[in-house]
């Protein structure tokens, strides 16, 4: 077991990696065959295709050997087992053991963590069916029929994402949809303003969600909706009757009388890897059923263990990373697309933008050393086909090559459709996705060079059957276990995130009225803050 820590380019098999012939072009690699041979089980009915990537059998050989020598799966056991993993903060990295115990058993001043993690979410359920029952109810007697999730960062990114993406599904003829759900997570006070106008707040349930419970924008925002709901004029209505907290046992939110209930949370759960925790349950269980999150989690879990998988031909999340760490390393690729080609899929881009970006966007190891090649790449995505008609010219023809990953499935999610002009509109999402494939990959001569593609343009497809819960878990899981193992790779530490705190400071000597920095002052100024 390989658990020395490392620079990348102290490898023996990466220095052998960049040494290697660079692949031919895609024009000649992608073929029948090779696309029926690079299919990899990502779990939750889900499959890693990296038929259009840019590799040869000797660069998957030194991929192999570079997870090898890095000892990239003995020290994701290292993460399940429980080891202090996110050096900079000293803790525990647990996001993989509230969907399972996928390690040992892991304690913390004696109390047993999965116990810990499966009673919050046993509570939340609880809670849940309870308010679907009209047994929990808003203070002027009326049934609960919206919740609004007031959070910021991770406490809002990826379960909006999340939500957003099992909205359209049904169970059988009825919806899976127990509550309408919101989200605020803006200090803006457009944020919350607006999506307090869409809803009844006698009939409104609120949780703030902040681990600490003393996140700025957060707070400030339950100010703002605590204050419409006094200045509402409704006889009887108590706020305090109508908010949720999900924060952690120390924080001064914890078991607030404030509160209608609290759910906890601890910090060996960073905020990106929270939406499978009670930040994420909470509100996926009141609008969907526990059910349906308890989906979720079983799909996570089942693409963590087949990330354990040491063949790097087996491993999806593995040879997602370490293709990607070719890319960024080896061929110098500065950025990665996300490419969903499901609507329900809008906002997990965005979610993935703070997953990848937050985690391996570090110019330090985890020692603090200053490294000498580049780690994470810069994320975006926009969902197909909305995307064709906006940055894929860039993709195509630009200076840059971008990687591409691409999700897609065979069915919708409800399952209606029509036929126009000769076909379903899923089979024309799908059809324009294959053609992307194969339209970035093999390009296109012309004599016209405004009208030529060079091509070469890599890609992967992570596609399933339908979008179910289940699978939206395993996504959800195969992306941030692709971010750890790069970040294992480049050795850094993938769980703290120093990068955001430098502009919270500097905005709280603003807000104290005598920010001692004259330039930022001025800005200040420019902007009314003083």
């Amino acid at each position: 077991m390989n658990l020395d820590y490392k620079n990348l380019d102290t490898l023996e098999s990466y220095r052998r990696l960049t040494k290697l012939p660079r692949p031919a072009h895609l024009r000649t690699l992608v073929t029948v065959d090779r696309i029926a041979s690079s299919s990899v089980p990502a779990g939750g009915g889900m499959t890693y295709n990296y038929g259009a990537k840019l590799f040869s059998p000797e660069i998957l050989g030194a991929l192999q050997d570079l997870a090898d020598e890095a000892g990239l799966i003995a020290k994701y056991r290292r993460i399940l087992d429980g080891g202090i993993m996110n050096t900079g903060e000293k803790r525990m990295v647990l996001h993989h053991l509230v969907r399972g115990r996928p390690g040992k058993e892991t304690t913390h001043g004696g109390r047993d963590l999965r116990a810990f993690y499966r009673g919050e979410q046993d509570k939340i359920a609880v809670f849940a069916d309870r308010v679907h029952r009209g047994e929990i109810r808003g203070s002027t007697g009326k049934p609960f029929d919206t919740v609004v999730q007031i959070g910021i960062g991770g406490s809002d990114l990826g379960p909006r994402a999340l939500h957003i993406a099992l909205s359209n599904l049904r169970a059988g003829d009825g919806p899976f949809r127990k509550m309408k759900a919101r989200f605020v997570s803006n200090v803006d006070p457009d944020d919350a303003a607006e999506v307090l106008a869409r809803v009844n707040p006698e009939t409104s349930l609120f949780i703030v969600v902040s681990k600490s419970g003393t996140t700025q924008e957060t707070l400030t925002n339950q100010a703002f909706v605590l204050r419409r709901l006094e200045e509402a004029g409704i006889p009887g209505l108590d706020p305090k009757k109508h908010l949720v907290a999900v924060t952690s046992e120390t924080s001064p939110m914890a078991k607030s009388p404030d509160y209608l209930a609290s759910f906890f949370i601890d910090d060996f759960i960073g905020g990106r890897y929270s939406a499978t925790s009670a930040v994420g349950g909470a509100v996926l269980s009141l609008a969907f059923g526990p059910g349906v999150f308890e989906e979720v989690l079983a799909g996570a879990a089942e693409a963590d263990r087949l990330a354990l998988e040491g063949d790097i031909r087996r491993n999806a999340a593995l040879m997602d990373a370490l293709l990607g760490v070719y890319e960024r390393n080896v061929l110098g690729f500065p950025a990665t697309a996300v490419l969903p080609y499901s609507q329900a899929l809008s906002r997990f881009p965005a979610h993935l933008q703070q997953l990848d970006m937050e985690s391996n966007g570090k110019g330090v190891n985890r020692f603090g050393e200053a490294l000498s090649y580049p780690t994470g790449p810069v994320i975006f995505g926009e969902p197909g086909t909305n995307g064709q008609h906006s940055f894929y010219q860039l993709l195509h023809q630009g200076t840059d090559i971008v990687p591409l990953q691409f999700i897609g499935f065979r069915e919708s999610q409800r399952g209606e459709d029509l036929s126009f002009d000769g076909s379903t509109s899923q089979k024309k999402l799908n059809a324009n996705l294959a053609a992307q494939i194969l339209a970035f990959a093999k390009g296109k001569d012309d004599v016209d060079p405004n009208k030529s593609f060079g091509g070469n343009r890599p890609s992967s497809l992570l596609w399933g059957e339908k979008l179910t819960p289940r699978a939206l878990g395993a996504t959800l899981a195969h992306f941030e276990n692709k971010v750890m193992f790069q970040g294992l790779a480049w050795n850094i530490n993938s769980f703290d995130q120093e990068g955001v705190q430098l502009g919270k400071v500097l905005a709280s000597e603003v807000l104290s009225g005598a920010p001692a920095d004259r330039e930022l002052a001025a800005y200040a100024r420019l902007l009314g803050v003083l």
